[in-house]
């Protein structure tokens, strides 16, 4: 199946096996190996690949047939944030005590901002 899906993915963007190995940063040769089936690339080369035709790795090891990404659109842009994110999954992973202790918190910082919006 990974042979059959890189090989379409490649002709459909009209790109030669040089042009695949130039930006694999192999062989010629090495390339299309992938493609008749002689060679399987190693993990960081399917994730590059994955990345390259905008599908998911899963499309192209043949664990399933839609090569669509799922969306990361549907996350807000201030939840992307690296230091949020940290925030959020220590919020989760805190005891219930501690979880409950930072809501309040959170609460009382809503509610001051809340306050100070209104006085304007």
């Amino acid at each position: 199946m990974f042979p059959n899906r890189l090989k379409m993915l490649r002709l459909q963007k009209k790109l030669t096996h040089q042009d695949m190995a130039d930006f694999l940063g192999i062989t010629r040769q090495g390339y299309s190996k992938y493609e008749n089936g002689q060679s399987q690339p190693d993990i960081d080369t399917i994730n590059k690949l994955a990345e390259f035709f905008n599908v998911t790795t899963d499309y192209l090891l043949g664990r399933t047939d839609d090569p669509t990404p799922p969306e990361q659109d549907d996350i807000p842009e201030e939840l992307k944030d690296p230091e949020l994110g940290l925030f959020f999954k220590e919020l989760a992973e805190a005891p219930e005590e501690r979880r409950e202790q930072l809501l309040k918190i959170w609460e009382i910082l809503k509610s001051e901002g809340d306050r100070k919006t209104k006085d304007k």
